[in-house]
């Protein structure tokens, strides 16, 4: 990776947790069903097998996603966040557009980014825009829609 892999604890924490779910609860009850399954005979027409050996393709391909991602992860605390006064990693920020429709973002890690919860991914282009700036900064942000203009309201940072 070219750049570093931004994740909160919580983040992180979620990560691991499906990790080991999906390898040390899920994997072992599937390849269970595929021998049970690989016991009973022709194996071309058995639907158990079938399915359970496209399962447990799906399941090492995610494990190995996984284990890439909490290997490049640089796990950064908001809470320690030393520069409140400016949008960096895990800032609550308020916007406002030309319109006066305020917007509240969290910019997290990219792997727990839900844009529908107004948690946006480090890389993307509202946040790129966002970095650095302070309350009552103009920022230009290109998105799919078009080009839109915002301004920095309100910037917190959870607390210690």
């Amino acid at each position: 990776m070219d750049r570093p892999n931004y994740i909160t604890p919580a983040g992180y924490a979620a990560l691991r947790q499906e990790y080991e779910a999906l390898f040390a609860v899920e994997r072992p009850k599937l390849v269970d069903t595929i021998a049970w399954a690989a016991g009973n005979g022709d194996r071309s027409e058995n639907g158990d097998y079938i399915y359970g050996r496209k399962r447990l393709r799906e399941i090492d391909r995610r494990l190995g996603f996984l284990s890439k991602r909490m290997k490049a992860a640089k796990v950064v605390d908001p809470c320690a966040q030393e520069d409140r006064s400016r949008v960096w990693f895990g800032a609550t920020v308020t916007i406002a557009d030309e319109d006066d429709n305020h917007r509240t973002l969290t910019l997290v890690g990219d792997d727990e980014a839900e844009a529908g919860a107004g948690r946006v991914g480090w890389n993307s282009p509202i946040a790129r825009a966002l970095r650095g700036s302070a309350v009552g900064d103009l920022r230009r942000v290109v998105l799919p829609a078009g080009e839109r203009e915002y301004e920095v309201m309100e910037i917190s940072y959870p607390s210690k």
